[in-house]
């Protein structure tokens, strides 16, 4: 049998430097594993958890099937779909629901972090958040999940309904592991946190030209010389080196220490070094946008796959749990 994994991103914004290196990238070297089966979905339905634009959304969960697609993932050795075209999350997360108490959502630091960001907006959809991407996983029986550190505590509720689930009720669920990347926590520009698009001038998408590069790296706040202690904006700048440009990081810290590093200088040889790593995904893309209906037919074949695979597994819960 081989592993299979399931990975998503939610449909709040096309892909960013932070989703391309600490999700994107994993899935890829998963996907060429031949021992793996790979499953990569859109987690539109989440979006719904904190306030969104039904338009924006409507948007966002396609043009995330086009960034997965320009970025290497093969719906010929991936199933790559949208996660309200599956009906059985839901399904599985209602039943899932009954095994956890409301005490355990409650205590989750995730929870507590979005109850301070949305306080008006703190619905049983964003308190089951954790329920729901447990069935996103087990309704496939997953056993890898290529995440951030950040949602190690969610896949830690995933892991406690399987073993629930297993000894009530007799099921297989595997107990699902964090599969890490090597960017797996890449800084926000501003100097504090991780890149996210929930914060405006934090992150770099994958599709920004150049020139919008350039001016996004060049925004970093560092000193006009280095020497001394590191503020966070420099670690960010040295961070970020670290992924694109490696082999001139040493260099630079050399700079740093002595007083003489211009940091303009570094950080336009950083925003040339992402745009390189960008190109590839970026003509890719153009390409992709001119055949709507090859777009199409990913989605509706991938739906169709993803039912058989996650409709056997609610069968099975049902019968052992005396609903069937």
């Amino acid at each position: 049998m081989k592993t299979r994994v399931l990975s998503g991103i939610r449909a709040t914004g096309r892909l960013h430097l932070g989703n391309y290196l600490g999700a994107v990238k994993g899935m890829l070297e998963l996907q060429a594993n031949p021992a793996i089966e790979t499953l990569y979905m859109v987690a539109d339905a989440h979006t719904l958890t904190t306030p969104y634009s039904i338009e924006e959304l409507k948007k966002n969960r396609r043009e995330i099937i086009i960034d997965y697609l320009a970025a290497g993932l093969d719906p010929k050795k991936s199933i790559i779909f949208q996660q309200a075209d599956v009906p059985e999350h839901f399904e599985l997360a209602f039943y899932f629901s009954s095994v956890v108490s409301i005490g355990r959502m409650q205590d989750l630091p995730t929870f507590k972090e979005k109850v301070r960001q949305y306080p008006k907006n703190t619905t049983m959809a964003l308190l089951n958040y954790p329920v729901l991407m447990a069935a996103d996983i087990l309704v496939y029986k997953a056993g890898l999940v290529p995440v951030g550190i950040d949602q190690e505590p969610h896949l830690e509720i995933a892991r406690e309904i399987a073993r629930k689930m297993n000894a009530l009720y007799g099921m297989d669920f595997p107990e699902p592991k964090r599969f890490a990347t090597k960017g797996e926590y890449v800084p926000s520009l501003k100097g504090e946190g991780k890149m996210g698009k929930s914060i405006e001038g934090s992150y770099i998408n994958l599709t920004d030209t150049k020139d919008v590069i350039v001016k996004k790296v060049r925004g970093i706040a560092t000193a006009t010389k280095g020497g001394g202690e590191m503020s966070p904006g420099v670690k960010v700048l040295f961070t970020l080196s670290e992924l694109f440009i490696p082999e001139e990081v040493e260099g630079f810290q050399k700079e740093y220490h002595n007083g003489t590093l211009q940091f303009v200088t570094m950080k336009y040889a950083l925003a040339e070094g992402i745009f390189t790593e960008l190109r590839p995904f970026q003509e890719k893309r153009k390409k992709l946008e001119t055949d709507p209906g090859y777009i199409d037919k990913v989605v509706r074949q991938a739906a169709e796959k993803a039912k058989m695979i996650a409709s056997q597994t609610v069968r099975e819960v049902r019968q052992k749990m005396g609903l069937a």
